[in-house]
């Protein structure tokens, strides 16, 4: 039987007792007083369906409140149709292509993936790595920053116009990106201090932000690419291989499915890979983990029109 068949994707009702297993495991939570199991379920002819009424505050509420499904009109079982979409697609789902599956408006499938790429943003802050682990660091350029143009060049040429990206891969782990305005040292060292665990192997390549990580960290092992050296002679674990493979996934996803992107958004396509990445079948997650873990991650993740943007990609 096909995953999509499952009655929450298909049942409105189905639908509200899914999410309110996964936001309320320990008990029903009114949003406006924080009182836990002192609410009833309203059961009139004409109320919503998933409406309870606070015995405190005398408030009604449902599970979308205080979430990325508040103030929605679209149907809840069409939103999880769309989380599990965009969490099983290795690459990324475009909003036309949402568009068209789930019989939605471009712009509501363009502002449904945003408010499903915030769910999966990370608050893990926790350092990357520790003692024996090893955390490779590089950075990919993408797109092109308007606010910057090239000089001395040809149109398309070099990498000061293009968007600048930071990733840390953690080997058999996750993946953490952030959005860098320039690649010099002194912006770059800071976050890998705050992102790496001190006892940690670091490799990367050998540009010369890089140069001075050996202070801070107990091993910095770098191979020479421009010298055509991939995998070091001398140690064959020194190697940046595994944030490679990840920028070939997210650069294939970016350029093949969503094709544009302002730095604006860039976080969230950016918090998108990272969460595939961090929830992949290596590590013994698959689809349907993956989109229950985004669903997990929906509480305090609202967005509004005004918080994303009035302009529509064409497909993004």
């Amino acid at each position: 039987m096909s995953i999509l068949s499952a009655a929450h994707f298909h049942n409105e009702e189905a639908a509200y007792e899914f999410v309110e297993a996964r936001v309320w495991p320990n008990g029903r939570i009114c949003p406006h007083c924080g009182t836990v199991d002192h609410s009833g379920k309203l059961n009139g002819k004409s109320t919503r369906i998933g409406v309870y009424k606070c015995y405190d505050c005398r408030k009604p509420f449902t599970v979308k409140v205080g979430t990325i499904f508040e103030a929605s009109h679209v149907k809840l079982h069409i939103w999880l149709q769309a989380i599990f979409l965009l969490s099983s697609s290795k690459k990324g789902i475009s909003s036309n292509q949402l568009h068209r599956t789930l019989s939605v408006t471009l712009k509501t499938a363009w502002f449904m993936s945003h408010r499903i790429r915030e769910a999966m943003r990370s608050g893990d802050s926790a350092p990357m790595g520790g003692a024996g682990g090893i955390v490779e660091a590089d950075e990919t350029f993408i797109g092109h920053d308007r606010t910057k143009k090239p000089r001395g060049q040809k149109k398309g040429r070099g990498y000061a116009h293009k968007h600048k990206v930071l990733t840390l891969v953690e080997r058999g782990g996750k993946a953490r990106s952030v959005v860098v305005d320039d690649l010099r040292a002194k912006t770059l060292v800071p976050i890998l201090q705050e992102n790496i665990h001190r006892e940690t192997r670091v490799m990367t390549d050998e540009a010369g932000q890089y140069y001075y990580l050996h202070e801070q960290f107990p091993e910095h092992g770098f191979v020479r690419h421009g010298a055509g050296e991939y995998v070091s002679q001398l140690d064959p674990s020194v190697h940046t291989n595994t944030i490679e493979g990840y920028f070939s996934i997210f650069k294939r996803g970016m350029k093949g499915v969503y094709q544009h992107c302002s730095k604006e958004h860039l976080h969230r396509y950016l918090a998108e890979y990272d969460f595939r990445y961090s929830n992949r079948v290596a590590l013994g997650v698959d689809d349907e983990d993956r989109a229950e873990r985004a669903l997990r991650g929906i509480v305090g993740k609202r967005l509004t029109y005004r918080t994303t943007n009035r302009q529509v990609s064409a497909h993004g």
